[in-house]
């Protein structure tokens, strides 16, 4: 973790977080999927810009934590037949996540 990150993570490994429902018309990076679902944090990483504004030519800052979220398929997908621990994983930028 960078100085940015560990400072500022609101969320650590081990924590279940929600992902916002939100579907703003604007540039966003959150895959659709994952949208509304809920997740455990897998790796807390460094703090970046934020691509949300860069995408319109502003700085992306202030920099945002990035977490690897991990999911369980069958969470996400509602016809998914495969194993009960078969695992997706998502980076997702922590504007998007709310405690679970």
């Amino acid at each position: 973790m960078s100085p940015d990150s560990s400072d500022s993570a609101i969320f650590g490994p081990g924590d279940r977080v929600r992902v916002s429902e939100r579907y703003p018309a604007s540039h966003h990076r959150t895959p659709w999927y994952i949208k509304g679902k809920t997740g455990r944090v897998d790796v807390v990483y460094d703090a970046y810009m934020n691509p949300e504004s860069r995408a319109y030519g502003q700085a992306g800052l202030p920099r945002v934590t990035v977490y690897r979220v991990e999911f369980d398929q069958a969470d996400l997908w509602e016809s998914y037949r495969g194993p009960a621990n078969d695992r997706i994983c998502a980076d997702v930028f922590e504007h998007w996540l709310e405690p679970a």
